[in-house]
Formats: structure tokens, C-alpha cells, sequence
């Protein structure tokens, strides 16, 4: 298993916690107010706003390196396509020249 798999199944499982806890947070902010106990609504409504702003942040981290990996995986593939072509240049043009013509026929059967 790859680096990146693995770290994308923890982001997912890490997800998946943190909106768990942050549910039964919500749950149970929800079942205090049916007591009405206003020292209890309060300490719950803080644990609540504390739990949200937490998962908002690791979200936006989360966000963050999904964007920073995948920006790093096009750059690598881009520029192993730039190694071949420069390498392989009539190659290319051929395989180019073939996709062409049959994008060309795809197109023109419309």
C-alpha cells in the first residue's frame, strides 16, 4: 500500500471520528435542552461550539493537503510526460497525430 493510500485512510477514519464525536456533542445539546436546565445547556452549547471548531480546522488541514498532494502528483506526472516526449519526441508525435485523427472521427460522426 502506498504512502498516499494509507494517509488517505486515516484522514477518512480521523472524518469519520470527528464527526461522530461531533454529533453526539449535538445529540446530546439537543437532550439537555429538553430538561431545560440552563446551567447544562450552557457547558453543552460550549463543548459543542469547541467540538465544531475543532473538526473545522482539521477539515480545512485536511483540505489543505488533499490540495498540496494532489497539486505535487500532477506536477510529478507533468513532468514525467515532459521526460518521454523529449526523449521518445517522434513518438509522440505519433501517438499526438493518432489521437487526432481519432478524436477527429469521433467528432466528425456527429
Amino acid at each position: 500500500m502506498t504512502d498516499h493510500t494509507s494517509r488517505t485512510r486515516e484522514s477518512t477514519e480521523q472524518l469519520k471520528e470527528d464527526l461522530q464525536h461531533l454529533s453526539q456533542t449535538v445529540e446530546e445539546l439537543v437532550n439537555a435542552t429538553a430538561d431545560d436546565s440552563r446551567h447544562n445547556i450552557k457547558e453543552l452549547r460550549e463543548r459543542a461550539e469547541k467540538r465544531l471548531s475543532e473538526t473545522r480546522a482539521r477539515l480545512e488541514a485536511r483540505g489543505e493537503r488533499a490540495y498540496r498532494d494532489a497539486r505535487e502528483s500532477v506536477t510529478q506526472q507533468a513532468d514525467a510526460c515532459d521526460r518521454y516526449v523529449r526523449d521518445n519526441p517522434w513518438t509522440s508525435i505519433g501517438i499526438g497525430a493518432a489521437v487526432g485523427v481519432v478524436v477527429g472521427m469521433l467528432i466528425g460522426r456527429r
